[in-house]
C-alpha cells in the first residue's frame, strides 16, 4: 500500500503546497507508511534532486515524470568536470573559469561548450551547452551520468528545442520527446504516445495501482482529468490548499469555485475524499456542497503542518518585543504592521518589532522605517530558524487578510505567543481566540486602511500593557497542543483507515 502525492513543479523557493507535502512526508515516515511525491513539470534549470532535497524530501520518496521511465534514480549531481572533458572528441584551445560556469573554446572548429556548475557544489557539472558557429545546438543534463539531452535548431534568430532524449544509466535511450512548439510526441521502443497527458497515463499504468493505494492531488491544473481516468482502482483524494470559492462572485443561487479546484469539485462524485487544513473550512466546504451541488463528499480536516513539541522560553522573554514572519508580499500587509508599531511606540517607548522573511515589498517597508526614523526599534531580520526564535518574544502580530492555514501562526502559538490579527478565515480564526490568547480585529475589505492601522496599533498597546500576558501565553500553548505531531499522525492514520475500508 502506497500513498502517491501528485504535484506539478518545485523550485528553490518552495510554496506552502510543497511545505505541506514535506510535513506530510515526515508524518508518513513516522507511521511507516510508504509514500511517493510525484512532480509532473519539465524541470531543466536544476537537477530536481537538488530542489527536493533542499526542502527536505528523501531521494527515494521522489518520482519525476520525465525520469520515471529511466533506470537512473533520483540522485544528486556528481558528474565531474573531468568526466565532461573526457567526452570531448577534440582538444580545446582555451577555457575561461567563472564562479558558476566554465567555458571551453574549440577555436579551429568554431565550437564553444559552457559547463554550468551545480549551485551548491562547484566541483560538479549540472548541464553543458554546446554552441557551433554561434548557434546553440544541444544541452546535456547530468546527475551521476547524462540524464537527458535537448537538441536545438535556429529559427528567426532564436534557438528552438525540437527533441529531447532521456537516457538509461548505460547510455541507451529510455524514450524520446519530439517537440513541435507547445506540442510533444513521446517515442518509446514499443509504442508512441501522442501528448503529455498520455505520458502521465502511461506512468500511472506502470505504477500498477491497486485498491489499497491512495492518490492525493495537491495540484491538478491540466492533469486532473487524466488522473481521474487512469487511477482506478486506487482511492483519490484532493487537498484544498487555499480558499475554495470566490466570495464576491457567490450568491444564494450560484457559487464560483476557485479555478484551481473547480474541476475536482465538479467531479466530486469520482473523488473519494477531500482534505482541508482547518475544521472551519471543512464545515464551510461541506455547507457549500450541500447548498450548491448534489454531492455529499467525505471531507477530512488535517493540519498542513505540525509541531514536534511546545517551545518554552529558556530565559525571560524580551519585554514589549513583537515578531512577525512571512513573505514580504503585498497581501501580507507588513507595511500596515510597521505603521501600527510606529504609532504604538509613542505610547510604549521600549517597544521593538522584528520582521522575519523576504520578498518584493522589502524596499517599501525599509523606506517606511527610514522615513519615520524607526530603525532603532524595527528591524528586518531576513530568514532564520524560527522554531528557536519565537519563544524569545512577547507577542506575534499579523496583518494578513487571508490565511488558508498559517504555518507561522501555528509555530507562534507553539511557542506560547499571544497573538494579534484580523478576524479573517481561516488561519487567524483557528489560532487566535479573541481575548483568550490575543485579539481578533474586525475586518471588512471596504474598511479604510488608516482605520485598520489605527485598530492594530490600539490592540498592540492593549496587549503590551496588559497584566494578563501569562494567561494569554498559556492559552496559546493550549491551542498548540492540537497540532502536536502525534495528534496529526492520528488524523492521517484515521483517514487512511477510513478511506481503505470504504
Amino acid at each position: 500500500m502506497t500513498v502517491y502525492n501528485l504535484n506539478l513543479g518545485i523550485g528553490w523557493a518552495s510554496s506552502g503546497v510543497e511545505y505541506a507535502q514535506l510535513y506530510r512526508a515526515k508524518i508518513f515516515r513516522q507511521l511507516g507508511q510508504p509514500a511517493k511525491f510525484i512532480f509532473m513539470d519539465l524541470i531543466t534549470g536544476d537537477n530536481i534532486e537538488h530542489l527536493t532535497n533542499n526542502i527536505g524530501f528523501l531521494d527515494e520518496e521522489v518520482i519525476w515524470l520525465y525520469q520515471f521511465f529511466s533506470d537512473i534514480k533520483i540522485e544528486p549531481t556528481s558528474y565531474s568536470i573531468e568526466q565532461l572533458e573526457d567526452t570531448f572528441s577534440m582538444k580545446f584551445n582555451r577555457l575561461e573559469r567563472h564562479e558558476n560556469n566554465i567555458r571551453y573554446f574549440f577555436e579551429s572548429h568554431d565550437i564553444m561548450v559552457t559547463a554550468y556548475l551545480a549551485k551548491k557544489n562547484k566541483s560538479v557539472v549540472e548541464r553543458a551547452e554546446f554552441v557551433s558557429h554561434g548557434k546553440l545546438i544541444r544541452k546535456d543534463y547530468y546527475t551521476q551520468t547524462k540524464l537527458f539531452s535537448e537538441y536545438y535548431a535556429p529559427r528567426d534568430n532564436q534557438a528552438y528545442v525540437y527533441e529531447r532524449r532521456f537516457f538509461n544509466r548505460d547510455g541507451s535511450i529510455a524514450f524520446e520527446e519530439i517537440v513541435d512548439g507547445q506540442d510533444s510526441l513521446f517515442r518509446f521502443e514499443s509504442q508512441i504516445i501522442y501528448d503529455k497527458q498520455g505520458l502521465i497515463a502511461h506512468m500511472l499504468k506502470c505504477l500498477h495501482l491497486t485498491d489499497n493505494d491512495i492518490i492525493i492531488l495537491d495540484r491538478a491544473t491540466n492533469i486532473g482529468n487524466t488522473i481521474l481516468q487512469h487511477s482506478t482502482p486506487a482511492k483519490i483524494g484532493v487537498v484544498v490548499h487555499a480558499e475554495h470559492f470566490n466570495e464576491n462572485q457567490t450568491d444564494a443561487q450560484n457559487i464560483l469555485w476557485n479555478n484551481f479546484y473547480e474541476y475536482q469539485f465538479d467531479e466530486a462524485n469520482y473523488i473519494d475524499f477531500f482534505i482541508t487544513a482547518t475544521l472551519s473550512q471543512k464545515k464551510l466546504l461541506a455547507y457549500h456542497f450541500a447548498k450548491y451541488t448534489s454531492y455529499k463528499p467525505k471531507i477530512f480536516d488535517i493540519p498542513v503542518g505540525n509541531l514536534k513539541g511546545l517551545h518554552r522560553p529558556l530565559e525571560e522573554r524580551k519585554k514589549h518585543a513583537l515578531i512577525t514572519a512571512s513573505r514580504l508580499a503585498n497581501e501580507k500587509h507588513v507595511d500596515w504592521l510597521v505603521k501600527a508599531v510606529i504609532k504604538a511606540q509613542k505610547v510604549v517607548p521600549d517597544l521593538t518589532f522584528d520582521i522575519y522573511g523576504k520578498g518584493g515589498e522589502q524596499e517599501n517597508i525599509v523606506k517606511i522605517i527610514k522615513d519615520n526614523a524607526a530603525q532603532n526599534f524595527i528591524q528586518l531580520r531576513g530568514h532564520g530558524k524560527l522554531d528557536t526564535i519565537y519563544q524569545k518574544y512577547t507577542a506575534y502580530i499579523s496583518a494578513s487578510t487571508s490565511e488558508g492555514f498559517g504555518l507561522t501562526l501555528m509555530e507562534a502559538v507553539g511557542s506560547g505567543l499571544p497573538m494579534i490579527g484580523f478576524d479573517v478565515r481561516y488561519g487567524n480564526q483557528t489560532f487566535i481566540q479573541n481575548e483568550k490568547n490575543g485579539y481578533l480585529i474586525p475586518f471588512n475589505k471596504n474598511d479604510n486602511i488608516e482605520e485598520l492601522i489605527e485598530n492594530l496599533s490600539r490592540k498592540i498597546i492593549d496587549l503590551l500593557i496588559s497584566s494578563n500576558l501569562v494567561n494569554l501565553s498559556n492559552y496559546s500553548y493550549k491551542i498548540a497542543e492540537h497540532y502536536l505531531e502525534d495528534k496529526v499522525q492520528q488524523k492521517w492514520q484515521k483517514l487512511i483507515n477510513e478511506v481503505l475500508d470504504d
